[in-house]
């Protein structure tokens, strides 16, 4: 997505975060991981998560920070958290942006998705395996 004009702007990606952290909030798997941490600190999140997402697209310079550790803390993740995080991830990205730019983040996901899967669970999943892995929760569902 190397075309300026395909980049969704930061008021996109805001649109984006917030719809998803919507989701995340009201999903019977994740929301119990999330919500005793982010209670009262939902909005500051979604700001920050705005920042990393417009820093990842190259659209700014927000976001300073380690998102693998402060995720590293969280407790009781099982493989089945990380795939609904994605399948949510790339069902609110292809439902807010144009083609490319959702490709884009989808891509990026999915990266974050294996390395978080090693620091969880001691394995680094091919994309192709952990896509594997979504399709077969997705078509279980």
């Amino acid at each position: 997505m190397d075309d300026l004009s395909q980049r969704p702007d930061r008021v996109a990606i805001a649109r984006l975060v917030e719809r998803f952290y919507a989701d995340v909030r009201a999903d019977e798997l994740l929301a119990p991981v999330f919500e005793p941490l982010l209670h009262d600190h939902w909005p500051a999140h979604r700001v920050r998560m705005t920042d990393f997402w417009c820093t990842t697209l190259r659209l700014e310079r927000s976001f300073r920070g380690d998102v693998h550790h402060k995720h590293m803390a969280l407790a009781g993740i099982r493989p089945a958290h990380l795939r609904r995080w994605l399948r949510l991830w790339q069902r609110d990205t292809a439902l807010e942006l144009n083609p490319a730019a959702a490709a884009r983040l989808q891509d990026v996901a999915v990266g974050i998705a294996r390395v978080m899967a090693l620091g969880w669970f001691g394995r680094l999943p091919s994309r192709d395996q952990l896509l594997e892995e979504l399709a077969l929760d997705a078509s279980a569902a």
